[in-house]
């Protein structure tokens, strides 16, 4: 049974699909971008876009009854690669214990909003 995950302490989806969905113990969410959910708006630069979607990933997440040590699975979408490390570093500084998901980082030419990062997460909790 599909369960949608919504939460205001998140952005709005801004098209057809959902925050998130818990299917079987395996929640599935959505690329979240850096825009703050209290204002609406966007952050700019890039350690503040990474920090704000960790923020938004961590929102959904605690909706659902789960924390980033839930984490498995995690996609990175850079506009440039030349953030990686910048992204690195800030990702690393979420996670406990060096209890990473799997994960891969992609470039790709552009992102909703233009904006300069979007992750997208899939964790479980058993």
């Amino acid at each position: 049974m599909k369960k949608i995950i919504h939460t205001s302490n998140a952005p709005a989806a801004i098209g057809p699909y959902s925050q998130a969905c818990l299917v079987n113990g395996t929640l599935y969410i959505s690329g979240q971008i850096p825009v703050d959910p209290e204002t609406g708006k966007l952050v700019e630069g890039i350690e503040k876009e990474t920090h704000q979607v960790m923020k938004n990933l961590k929102a959904i997440l605690t909706e659902a009854g789960m924390t980033l040590d839930n984490a498995v699975k995690v996609s990175i979408f850079l506009k440039s690669m030349d953030d990686f490390a910048v992204v690195n570093e800030i990702y690393a500084s979420y996670f406990s214990n060096d209890q990473f998901p799997a994960r891969e980082t992609v470039q790709v030419s552009c992102l909703p909003k233009n904006v300069d990062v979007e992750i997208s997460m899939i964790a479980f909790k058993g």
